[in-house]
């Protein structure tokens, strides 16, 4: 039966789909995904300190995320509030919320298990919107052509009804003997499922972009969410959504599954790169500061030049690092010294690590 795209697709069939999907032209880019998706794998696993990478793509990725979503705040603002000082404006608490998701969906998938389940991402949901919401009692938002604005899907309807679908994805996602598909190819079937489905109404993209970050990791394909995606996303943002219309309305999963596996490529050579450059920078910053501080060095001000691009001398005082005349003088001679670059916005003085930024925004 053909779709209706005015009438809410309470008909959304279950996962997987009851047609040969592994043809030779996929199974051709699952390789190549599968192969620098496993470089990655195996960086994160020798990186002696893993948390460079996750503290500094992590806020990329949520970064790139939510300005798919037309949240757009600069690299300024963005940092500036992780330093916990002054206002913090609506874009900024956009991304710090999502980031706040992604790790609060990671640790309550490790403590139950890596099971991710319903109630996961409704909690995932939740700290995006930054307030309770859950399951939708009302229609869902209609999907519209981006040139005609014509409606060309309406999601289904009905709390029992989503739920019902919900269940059926939760089982496809966790339960491997269900389906012997790549894992991969599943990643890009389940989220088209979650995006099909729609279950809270606001918040679905980002919350589907996070589920594929925590699959990756339920699955052993990452050590930890790391692949970041979003970027690839917003490259291709149109054909994004056409490829998934082309999935609701002539089961075209061929061409979406290929989208995926290209982006799962791409974004793991992205990320391997940029790991590689971080930790180079990061042993190149170890000797520069033993050299200009010397018996001050400190490993844990260099750590907090990873965490935080943007240092203020109040924000070592608060981390027990130094008080403030030290703090002060510390950061001076490295500004001197070209390690930093003093930036002043209104009184604020921030010392920022300009080379660490570089590597962040792919420069």
């Amino acid at each position: 039966m053909a779709l209706k795209r005015n009438i809410p697709n309470n008909g959304l069939p279950a996962l997987p789909p009851n047609l040969e999907v592994e043809s030779p032209e996929i199974l051709k880019q699952l390789v190549l995904a599968s192969r620098h998706l496993g470089t990655l794998n195996g960086l994160c696993a020798a990186m002696p300190d893993p948390s460079i990478l996750t503290n500094t793509v992590i806020l990329q990725e949520s970064k790139d995320s939510s300005e798919i979503e037309g949240i757009v705040t600069s690299r300024d603002e963005l940092y500036e509030a992780i330093t916990g000082y002054g206002k913090v404006g609506v874009g900024a608490m956009e991304v710090l919320n999502y980031t706040e998701a992604l790790y609060q969906g990671m640790g309550t998938m490790t403590k139950r298990k890596g099971i991710i389940s319903i109630n996961l991402l409704s909690e995932i949901v939740q700290v995006i919107k930054g307030g309770m919401t859950g399951i939708r009692t009302t229609a869902g938002t209609p999907i519209k052509n981006m040139i005609t604005g014509e409606t060309t899907y309406m999601p289904p309807e009905g709390a029992p009804v989503i739920r019902e679908k919900l269940g059926e994805l939760e089982r496809f996602i966790n339960d491997n003997n269900y389906s012997t598909l790549d894992p991969l190819i599943k990643m890009a079937m389940v989220h088209y499922q979650f995006i099909a489905i729609s279950p809270f109404g606001e918040g679905d993209l980002r919350t589907g972009r996070i589920l594929n970050e925590l699959y990756l990791v339920q699955q052993g394909l990452l050590p930890m969410p790391v692949l970041c995606m979003s970027g690839y996303i917003a490259r291709n943002k149109l054909l994004y959504h056409q490829l998934i219309q082309g999935v609701t309305e002539n089961d075209n999963w061929r061409d979406w599954i290929l989208y995926n596996l290209a982006g799962v490529a791409e974004a793991a050579q992205h990320t391997t790169s940029k790991a590689r450059r971080l930790m180079s920078l990061k042993a190149k910053m170890e000797g520069e500061l033993k050299r200009i501080l010397g018996a001050s060095y400190s490993p844990e001000l260099l750590q907090l030049m990873f965490e935080s691009p943007y240092l203020k001398i109040e924000l070592l005082d608060k981390r027990g690092l130094a008080h403030r005349q030290t703090a002060s003088t510390w950061l001076k001679k490295l500004a001197t010294a070209g390690v930093l670059t003093e930036q002043k916005k209104g009184k604020t003085l921030y010392f920022v690590n300009n080379r660490l930024m570089n590597i962040l925004t792919g420069q």
